[in-house]
């Protein structure tokens, strides 16, 4: 596997557009955490029902829609997966504070996993397969 680091060089409209990104995936992830909250015992709330609420929330907000369903489905698996700490060290029986989630006030990154973007052949261009951003990073 190669690595590559490199800064990218976005335009402002670009910029804005990463900064939606990112905020739809904290509405994702909020909402996510809203419905795992406010679910009886009785629904079962699990990783998978967390993924089909991703698609409900696409239907029904058309900016949630916007975002890539791989990035969507990254974000509630993230929450799943600090509810499922918060399980865990519940079942533990962790001593202090178990790490009941919390809702996301200050998020900075959005997965996009394998369908994020591609390199140009010079790999000097990363070209975005992001709905939001289409265009070519520098």
């Amino acid at each position: 596997m190669i690595i590559l680091e490199m800064k990218a060089v976005v335009k402002p409209s670009q910029s804005s557009a990463i900064d939606e990104a990112i905020r739809t995936v904290q509405f994702i992830r909020n909402k996510a955490l809203r419905l795992w909250m406010d679910a009886k015992r009785e629904d079962k709330i699990d990783k998978y029902s967390l993924n089909k609420y991703c698609a409900v929330l696409a239907q029904q907000f058309k900016f949630v829609d916007t975002l890539n369903s791989t990035a969507r489905q990254a974000s509630a698996e993230r929450d799943w997966s600090a509810i499922a700490r918060f399980y865990d060290n519940c079942q533990k029986k962790v001593k202090g504070k178990k790490g009941y989630p919390k809702f996301q006030k200050n998020n900075r990154s959005v997965e996009h996993e394998n369908c994020g973007g591609q390199l140009s052949e010079d790999r000097k261009k990363l070209l975005s397969q992001i709905r939001k951003i289409l265009a070519r990073l520098n």
